[in-house]
């Protein structure tokens, strides 16, 4: 699958479901109307769409959500994914998550085939976690991040820098999570979506944080990927691995690989566009597998250049309307 910008798509993200155990602040509002479940895809249906996305090219698979381990028999689904690694139509299958369900989840998850998951974390002070996620818990996360690693999974910490909040506790986070010899990366909040707050008030500037750590530590340019939108340094002081995802300061669209699916079947070509394509209509109409491939490529052709991400005083509203837990992260 290539774009109208020689881009070649080879990565789709999906969005299991719009549901979350949490309410994290900078995500969405507190008191969030979830869809229906009639609206949203069956897993059955998801696999569908996925095993065509693969057959298509897409050679890596991150499950999202919402929480994507709050879906009913979630598993099951993983589970006749992995069938797709297990013949070499896929390199990779991993998924991000809050951690909240990884105690009970994580072996299974590396039966599955996955090696390797993202987990949401911005703080390591109960208080502050609590307050972030509204509803979260610190504990029951650190020991699901416990469990995973004790599964043999791979873990990076994915952590929102928020002005104000958490960007004292920056440095703690990256020691923290390099003693523990996981990967963290720091991103840039997103104006995606009505979360009853002003978002100038959380935004904070990777290219200043960047610069603070510049003068604790040694960070040296690194030429590695995940396949996602991540730039990363090496700590020389801590060894390990520090990401940074600038989706304002610097965007990543001139190598973007990506498309996203969300649990209803809207495939969005671009994080902060609106432009979307149907795909459950297509499914539900009991298309054949060339009608449903077709429809995908109409939609890859219209993949645009890139997102329209402002965040100041002068554009205080979300770039689009729909919630990160949507689209997926």
């Amino acid at each position: 699958m290539i774009d109208p910008f020689g881009r070649a798509v080879t990565y789709l993200r999906v969005s299991v479901t719009d549901r979350c155990d949490f309410r994290c602040v900078y995500c969405m509002s507190e008191h969030m109307n979830f869809l229906p479940k009639p609206e949203l895809l069956t897993l059955e249906e998801l696999d569908r769409v996925c095993s065509a996305f693969i057959h298509k090219g897409v050679r890596k698979l991150r499950l999202t959500g919402g929480e994507p381990l709050v879906r009913r028999d979630v598993m099951t689904l993983i589970k006749s994914l992995g069938r797709h690694l297990d013949i070499g139509a896929l390199d990779e299958l991993t998924l991000t998550t809050n951690g909240s369900q990884l105690a009970r989840h994580a072996a299974d998850l590396h039966a599955a085939g996955i090696r390797r998951i993202n987990v949401s974390l911005d703080t390591l002070k109960p208080d502050l976690f609590a307050e972030i996620t509204r509803w979260g818990r610190l504990p029951q996360v650190l020991d699901g991040i416990a469990a995973a690693k004790r599964a043999g999974l791979k873990i990076k910490i994915n952590t929102v820098a928020l002005k104000g909040v958490n960007e004292a506790e920056i440095p703690a986070l990256i020691e923290w999570a390099h003693g523990e010899g996981h990967d963290i990366t720091l991103i840039e909040t997103m104006p995606m979506g009505d979360i009853d707050g002003d978002r100038t008030d959380q935004y904070l500037p990777l290219s200043a944080v960047r610069r603070t750590l510049a003068t604790r530590w040694t960070l040296d340019e690194m030429h590695f990927r995940t396949g996602g939108p991540a730039r990363y340094v090496r700590v020389k002081e801590t060894g390990g691995r520090l990401g940074f995802i600038t989706p304002l300061t610097h965007n990543f669209c001139e190598s973007c690989n990506r498309v996203r699916l969300t649990c209803t079947g809207t495939l969005y070509m671009c994080l902060g566009q609106d432009d979307a394509a149907d795909l459950r209509a297509a499914v539900r109409a009991g298309a054949s597998d060339d009608r449903l491939s077709a429809a995908i490529d109409e939609a890859i052709s219209r993949k645009p250049k890139g997102h329209d991400f402002i965040i100041d005083r002068d554009h205080n509203r979300p770039a689009v309307a729909r919630h990160m837990s949507l689209t997926g992260g």
